[in-house]
């Protein structure tokens, strides 16, 4: 009679698309736990500063420093990836995660927190990898609902972080017990993807992979191979997304408690019922526009929803109301983004630099992380909200600019 992990064995090897599927849930796992690092300090860093020293500028380089680090580090395990395998890369993360989360618990004074964020940005190279072990197990036609999975644990690491960090800082605002859970989270995730996530890139593939990159692609700069291969401006793309989505996370926390005197607990509730939506959508419909009307098109759309928000917060009366509707509208329309960017990024690169470019996505678009906070920052100072929501619109409608011409060229 057939054992339980004869079948499944033998279910793995006979169903292809279940070949594609298996290691999905231990990547979306993964995901989440690098999302929930960003996001767990977006509802506390507002009350946690000042308690500590800081000021707004100050909040907007903890912030920072986190996808500082993340974007130094990011094609660096990408690299690394390609070389050694995707699992290990991702284990590697997983741990220093973990410990970095135990760092942001016992933090008390502005020093220490900034240190914590710095060693969780360095060891936040997990969604590049994810993203290049997706498109290692996926066929093209499959690449943007892969992606989707992969955005779907984005959306939900932006429920779960902000819902930790608003609900289990309790009235005191203590990153101990948002912090404490989070560690938990990422050890968890680690004891998962060790005895469950099966390598994509095998010492097979890598080694059929390095009959195809010559020295020149191994020693060129990432930078040089990504402009050899016309793909400049669909890189820069990650960078103003980025900025355009992270600007939101950066201001939306400070406006809640400038106009309506809103708490860490309020804010975390709407930001996870945003990353919900952004999971739902993701998962279920990103995918399925994408097929229908191609991916081009599903970017387009998206961005319109995005960059209407985004206008709102430029041109309406600012109350309550209209700051979450206006969240809502540009989280909601970037929703789609994100998985459509990935897929075009692995289809327009060569397998063996596969690691390196989604690595090099990655750390682009934690640049953009460090350039939205500070960027806020400053404009909001020097000129108030309507300003720093103008040059937040005005990335946006770049993006939108560059895919309408895409359409226009018949790219793909």
């Amino acid at each position: 009679m057939p054992t339980l992990g004869s079948l499944k064995t033998n279910l793995y090897h006979k169903a292809p698309r279940f070949k594609q599927l298996y290691p999905m849930p231990i990547l979306f796992l993964t995901v989440v736990i690098d999302l929930i690092g960003f996001g767990i300090i977006l509802p506390i860093i507002p009350f946690v500063a000042p308690q500590l020293g800081g000021d707004d500028m100050d909040i907007a380089m903890i912030i920072a420093i986190y996808s500082v680090f993340a974007g130094l580090c990011g094609s660096f395990w990408g690299k690394l990836s390609d070389r050694f395998g995707r699992k290990p890369i991702i284990l590697i993360c997983l741990a220093g995660t973990s410990i970095s989360y135990l760092m942001l618990a016992f933090s008390t004074s502005l020093l220490m927190l900034y240190l914590a964020r710095a060693v969780c940005g360095i060891m936040a190279g997990s969604f590049g990898v994810a993203s290049a072990m997706v498109a290692d197990i996926t066929t093209i036609e499959d690449r943007a609902r892969g992606m989707g999975i992969i955005g779907a644990a984005f959306g939900l690491g932006f429920v779960i972080g902000p819902l930790l960090g608003g609900v289990l800082s309790g009235e005191e605002m203590s990153f101990m017990r948002p912090g404490l859970a989070a560690a938990c989270f990422s050890f968890l995730a680690f004891i998962a993807a060790a005895l469950f996530l099966k390598e994509s890139l095998t010492a097979d593939k890598r080694a059929q992979h390095a009959q195809h990159d010559d020295n020149e692609d191994h020693n060129t700069p990432i930078f040089i191979l990504i402009q050899q291969s016309g793909n400049s401006l669909l890189i820069a793309q990650f960078l103003l997304f980025s900025i355009s989505v992270s600007s939101v996370a950066y201001l939306f926390p400070l406006m809640t408690r400038d106009f309506a005197g809103w708490g860490a607990r309020e804010i975390g509730i709407v930001f996870s019922i945003q990353g919900l939506v952004l999971a739902i959508m993701q998962a279920f419909i990103a995918g399925r526009l994408s097929r229908l009307f191609g991916e081009l098109p599903t970017l387009c759309l998206g961005l319109f929803f995005m960059v209407l928000g985004q206008y709102l917060y430029v041109f309406i009366a600012i109350d309550i109301s209209t700051i979450v509707a206006a969240l809502f509208i540009t989280i909601t329309g970037s929703t789609v983004c994100m998985p459509i960017l990935n897929s075009l990024a692995t289809q327009r690169s060569k397998a063996h630099l596969r690691g390196r470019i989604m690595g090099t996505t990655a750390s682009v678009a934690a640049w953009g992380r460090v350039i939205a906070p500070l960027m806020g920052g400053v404009l909001l100072q020097a000129f108030g909200y309507t300003v720093a929501w103008l040059a937040i619109a005005v990335c946006g409608s770049l993006m939108l600019l560059w895919v309408i011409s895409e359409i226009k060229n018949g790219a793909h």
